[in-house]
């Protein structure tokens, strides 16, 4: 593997492990695609780091389990602003 792309998957994991972020704040971070961040936490950093891949998939399944309940509030969010921008 090429050594800037180990560089790379090594420094998305370790944010991901430490922060307990999604894929996509991460992307957005590094300002990267999710498709690299995620094939670089999932896939690459696996061969690199195996304790590193471990707390990595931790995180990532929390943020699956939890992922509808982000989904409701950032749509409660959204309309509640719409509802508090027409009563002006």
């Amino acid at each position: 593997m090429w050594e800037y792309i180990e560089k790379r998957a090594r420094t998305n994991a370790e944010y991901i492990a430490d922060t307990g972020c999604t894929v996509r704040a991460c992307s957005a971070h590094f300002n990267v695609s999710k498709s690299t961040v995620h094939k670089d936490v999932t896939e690459r950093i696996k061969f690199i780091d195996r304790e590193l891949w471990e707390r990595v998939q931790t995180v990532l399944g929390c943020n699956l389990k939890e992922r509808h309940l982000r989904g409701g509030s950032a749509t409660r969010r959204k309309y509640e602003k719409m509802r508090s921008g027409a009563e002006k």
